[in-house]
């Protein structure tokens, strides 16, 4: 039998990397993990977590106005980057150690080094020695990708937007997925002038179309200047910032430009084709459903495989991983009926299937209500929230639940269990609502809006 030195060798220290190597070094394996550069990956460093806490800064903006409006005797306040910034990176360094402990604590080997696959079994690192693993896990990530246009690299991307000097006065975000709206909501919302490019005929491609079309005329309402069908024809460097000719014929200097359109497979230079490891044509890692490559001995979870690209999703298939390999129970990762959420303003969560996929199944009801919010009302708002329904007219199952409201992620956390556990439309009717609440319209919705 051969000696490795080491059982398992995980290379990406990100959510889950770091829990398939906590997990298997709990089963008495002996375990490696190697990052070329912050502990906890995209979610923690770059990602999810700086993120949502942008989203709380941006938000406090129009509570001042809602606070007068509910009789508080209060005065705008200024937003202070550098004091947030500051915050925020401790904020991240924190987690980082936290991370750090747990694999230490876990008696994962922790090494601080970019590394490559040199074969099967074995793992190059930086100063160029090498590790042996009878399992090696490839869990890098992705990143976002720069277009391929002239002076794109005038561009920043969403890496680059907690590490800024000071915000701009003015930006450009080109995009229109879940990044690039959550980024234009959240700057807006922090006092940035902030113009948006979608070449698309909206946002949110692959959403639910009610859904994705409220989120679109919400934004513009708060102050985003969003437009459609609209792209990048030319950028250059100028006095003032850069300098962008549009398709629509404006020409516009900005103090940044940030592109949202599209994120990449960390796989570059990583050795994996040569050893026989399939590549998608992004360059995504091709598995099977047990996360297994076309390597037996090599393996590959989240962002990297390009399936679902949701830190809980890599989580999950971290643990199937270790349930396979190292409890020799095959697990596979559900990924059917995964809830999730746009922490755009208003929020949009989202589980299961939109009109138009579910009316290309099947037939279905929909019962949809959309109505201004008490605490949004009172205050003198027009903003407006939407909840959704799909439903099967044949089994009477909810096949998709679509909210756009203050607190949607919150809402579709629990709406998902109901879905996935296959409610029907009756076993939500038969639920007491929650009254007054916004989410309370879930359960009194009695009769469809159309059927298709």
């Amino acid at each position: 039998m051969t000696d490795f030195d080491y059982d398992l060798f995980v290379i990406g220290g990100g959510s889950g990397g770091v829990r398939a190597a906590r997990v298997a070094a709990a089963t008495g394996a002996k375990v490696a993990l190697a990052e070329e550069y912050r502990m906890g990956g995209t979610c923690v460093i770059r990602g999810c977590v700086p993120k949502k806490l942008m989203v709380f800064a941006s938000e406090y903006r129009e509570m001042f106005d809602d606070a007068r409006a509910y009789g508080w005797d209060v005065q705008d306040g200024q937003f202070d980057w550098p004091r947030f910034r500051t915050k925020l990176h401790a904020e991240l360094d924190r987690l980082e150690g936290v991370y750090r402990r747990l694999l230490d604590g876990s008696g994962v080997d922790i090494i601080d080094s970019r590394a490559t696959l040199a074969d099967a079994h074995t793992v190059k690192l930086a100063d160029s020695s090498t590790k042996s693993a009878k399992h090696i896990l490839v869990a890098t990530g992705g990143r976002p990708q720069l277009p391929d246009m002239k002076n794109a690299d005038l561009g920043i991307t969403s890496n680059d937007i907690f590490k800024l000097e000071a915000l701009p006065k003015s930006i450009l975000i080109v995009g229109g997925g879940y990044i690039a709206c959550e980024f234009a909501c959240i700057l807006h919302g922090l006092g940035v002038e902030v113009t948006q490019f979608y070449r698309g005929a909206q946002i949110l491609r692959g959403f639910d179309d009610e859904a994705r079309g409220l989120v679109s005329e919400e934004m513009q309402q708060r102050g985003v200047n969003l437009h459609l069908g609209t792209n990048v024809l030319e950028m250059e460097k100028r006095e003032g910032g850069v300098w962008v000719k549009a398709t629509n014929g404006t020409e516009t200097t900005f103090d940044h430009v940030m592109f949202a359109t599209g994120r990449a497979p960390n796989t570059e230079g990583m050795g994996l084709a040569d050893i026989g490891v399939a590549l998608g044509r992004q360059g995504e890692i091709v598995v099977d459903d047990y996360s297994q490559t076309k390597v037996p001995s090599v393996f590959a979870i989240g962002d990297v495989t390009n399936r679902v690209q949701l830190t809980p999703v890599a989580i999950r298939e971290a643990m199937a991983f270790v349930e396979t390999v190292f409890h020799g129970k095959p697990t596979k990762v559900d990924h059917h009926l995964i809830p999730s959420a746009i922490f755009t303003q208003p929020e949009m969560g989202t589980v299961g299937l939109s009109e138009e996929a579910a009316r290309d199944i099947e037939p279905v009801d929909i019962y949809c209500t959309s109505f201004k919010p008490m605490q949004q009302a009172f205050a003198g708002r027009s903003d407006r929230v939407l909840m959704k329904l799909v439903v099967s007219k044949e089994t009477r199952r909810v096949l998709g639940c679509h909210i756009v409201s203050p607190h949607a992620g919150e809402m579709i956390q629990l709406a998902g269990i109901a879905v996935k556990m296959g409610a029907t439309k009756e076993d939500f009717d038969r639920t007491v609502a929650v009254h007054p609440t916004i989410s309370e319209e879930l359960v009194t919705m009695r009769d469809p809006v159309r059927s298709g």
